[in-house]
């Protein structure tokens, strides 16, 4: 079983900020992330499956088990507005398209965990 974590540094008003790593070999990068406050996933463990999106019509990555939630995802965005619950990967990650989809591919062949750690201070 392979662990990744995002690490959430920043929380200031409806905006939590962090990082994510997704460290498998030559495939590795990190990525800043921005989620909604107002529906934050709780620290904590979680599998994390390459499941069918009926919202995006395509396979994504899909965070399990979330306490009285379904349909979790990573997923591009720039603002908080653009979910609810969701984890966005910020545009400084779209650009790395190609290891992005890398990484989607080991999701799938590998049994994950999604390791999620608050280390922020309110502002």
């Amino acid at each position: 079983m392979k662990t990744i974590q995002l690490i959430r540094q920043i929380r200031k008003g409806i905006a939590v900020f962090g990082s994510i790593d997704f460290d498998f070999g030559p495939d590795a990068i990190t990525a800043r992330t921005v989620e909604n406050a107002d529906y934050i996933i709780p620290a904590g463990e979680y599998p994390l499956e390459m499941t069918w999106s009926p919202k995006f019509k395509k396979f994504m990555p899909e965070i399990l088990n979330v306490p009285d939630r379904e349909g979790i995802r990573i997923h591009s965005g720039t603002t908080p507005e653009h979910s609810t619950g969701c984890i966005l990967l910020t545009p400084w990650a779209n650009g790395y398209f190609r290891e992005w989809m890398n990484i989607q591919t080991k999701i799938n062949e590998q049994d994950i965990v999604l390791q999620i750690i608050d280390n922020y201070e309110q502002n």
